[in-house]
């Protein structure tokens, strides 16, 4: 039983956009740790992307991904299928085939659909399935071995730069063939002033296009860059003041549908080289919602409802996915919020396996209480006055079910 007094009940929120590691990159992340980070968050289900080794492109990958997820998830799980065999931008993966092994979505997040004509056929294919394309937009013949955003930081630290030209070129292109396709197009992580502007237009004028962005960009700026911070080294890059207030106001009037951690777990040993070599990404699944709570509502850009819409009806909406909802007949997914507490992060004692994450040692009021999935408690921090939380183990119940 949970005494919920004085905290808030919300549909269990749902994470359309992470890197679990599994299968091939274990000591990073898997799948038990992964979704433990994902319950210590606040998130009852999450979305899992395909740049895996080997790459999620089969039938047989799907399946085993979902079989680790019904031995030791602590959420659903929800695995997205690679738009192209490998990832390598050359043909279609066995979309038919993901989709009917549970793929929910596909993308070959990490690096964008390399060409138009691939893209057209992906978001055909896709069409036909029922499920959205969701694309890492970025233009490479810009972007490629460049470090972070171009701007006066990038001159001041003498780095190459990835313009954010390179993001609005392939969201206009994504979006004109979404439009040829009248498929459903997501994109992720959206950054850039310019893509949002076109995203815009592309809802106004009745297509079927979302996106998502992150807390890491919504909160940051490349400043975060000055000193060679490797903590902050993300793709796509951190952007201008300029594009944050963006990502604001695109949050504020509803272009924006879904706020997503992108989490993506490194190990240590990896991030121990210089500047230009350090991969990268942040952890996110235990920061997202915390930071989501603080800037956004406490900072007067959303109301509670709002941004909790970001992290539920959003997510199931572009996934096709349950939940999303407190109406009968949903899931029994549950997060419980206590907007008021104040909380430290503190990434030694992260239920990830990856430590990368810029916001060590901030202080943020809003954090989740308790995770509920399907009925069961799998998060629960109410009762330890230093903040700790009991997180159960996976039973083997979780895997998510895309049909």
């Amino acid at each position: 039983m949970l005494d919920a007094a004085g905290l808030v009940a919300a549909p269990g929120f749902i994470d359309m956009h992470v890197h679990l590691r599994e299968p091939g990159e274990e000591y990073k992340e898997d799948i038990e740790s992964g979704t433990r980070a994902a319950a210590a968050g606040g998130f009852t289900a999450l979305a899992c992307m395909a740049n895996t080794d080997p790459v999620n492109d089969t039938s047989s990958i799907t399946e085993r991904i979902l079989k680790r997820a019904r031995e030791t998830a602590a959420c659903r799980v929800y695995p997205i299928g690679a738009v192209s065999a490998g990832l390598e931008g050359e043909r279609l993966a066995e979309m038919a085939d993901q989709r009917a092994a549970g793929c929910v979505a596909f993308s070959d997040d990490g690096v964008p659909v390399r060409t138009a004509q691939l893209m057209r056929s992906a978001l055909e294919y896709a069409g036909m399935l029922g499920a959205a394309v969701l694309d890492h937009a970025e233009d490479m013949s810009l972007s490629r071995g460049r470090v972070m955003n171009e701007g006066a930081v990038s001159t001041s630290l003498g780095l190459e730069a990835n313009p954010a030209a390179s993001e609005d070129i392939c969201v206009f292109r994504d979006i004109r063939l979404a439009a040829l396709t009248r498929s459903r197009l997501h994109i992720l992580h959206t950054t850039s002033g310019g893509a949002i502007d076109l995203i815009r237009a592309a809802k106004n004028n009745g297509l079927k296009v979302t996106c998502e962005v992150t807390p890491h960009h919504f909160t940051l700026t490349d400043e975060a860059i000055y000193g060679f911070n490797s903590a902050a080294k993300m793709a796509p890059p951190l952007r201008s003041e300029t594009d944050r207030l963006a990502l604001i106001a695109a949050l504020r009037d509803g272009t924006v549908d879904a706020i997503a951690s992108d989490h993506a777990p490194h190990y240590e040993a990896e991030l121990q080289v210089e500047f230009d070599a350090v991969p990268f990404g942040i952890v996110g699944l235990e920061t997202a919602v915390p930071l989501a709570i603080d800037r956004l509502v406490h900072g007067g850009i959303l109301s509670l409802a709002e941004m909790i819409a970001k992290f539920t009806e959003g997510p199931a909406r572009i996934l096709g996915v349950p939940g999303g909802t407190l109406t009968e007949g949903s899931p029994g997914d549950v997060t419980l919020l206590d907007p008021e507490r104040m909380s430290e992060v503190r990434p030694e004692r992260f239920e990830s396996r990856g430590r990368n994450t810029p916001f060590g040692g901030w202080k943020l009021k809003g954090c989740a209480a308790a995770t509920v999935v399907g009925g069961k408690i799998v998060m629960n921090s109410m009762n330890d006055n230093r903040g700790e939380m009991t997180i159960a183990a996976g039973e083997g119940a979780h895997s998510g079910d895309a049909r």
